[in-house]
């Protein structure tokens, strides 16, 4: 038997319901440009997720998907427009929107694409010029 946390997600209306399971890889806000837009918002609280974590449990029918770029396959409630999730292949990682696992234990880590940022935020959490190091980015901080 596994002591595997699982939380339950879902898009705005409910039509899509996932699982995530386990620990995610990493947490935080990103604030680029393309995330800001998709979301409507000044910036967008992560959660990421090796693939096999994130299980669709109702409602694969209605995902939409779109990709602005190859280094984002963002998706969505067909009904209700509400984002779920978007997929990283080149990091091999998923991103699953924190607003949309309720229940789960949220607790940002650091702030990526920070120069990129429309809301300071003076959290004294590491701000990112764009990505960690070991996620293909430059390493480079920012100050609050």
């Amino acid at each position: 038997m596994s002591n595997e946390s699982t939380y339950k997600g879902g898009c705005f209306c409910g039509a899509v319901q996932f699982t995530v399971s386990g620990e995610p890889a990493g947490m935080g806000y990103c604030h680029c440009d393309s995330c800001r837009s998709w979301s409507a918002g000044p910036v967008n609280a992560f959660t990421l997720w090796k693939p096999e974590a994130v299980q669709i449990m109702q409602g694969a029918d209605n995902i939409g998907t779109y990709n602005k770029t190859p280094h984002s396959c963002r998706k969505w409630c067909k009904t209700c427009g509400g984002h779920i999730f978007t997929e990283h292949p080149g990091m091999g990682l998923t991103d699953v929107y924190a607003a949309a696992i309720p229940d789960f234990p949220y607790e940002a880590g650091v702030h990526v694409h920070y120069q990129q940022t429309k809301l300071r935020m003076k959290d004294g959490l590491p701000k990112m010029k764009d990505v960690p190091k070991e996620m293909g980015g430059s390493g480079i901080t920012l100050g609050e």
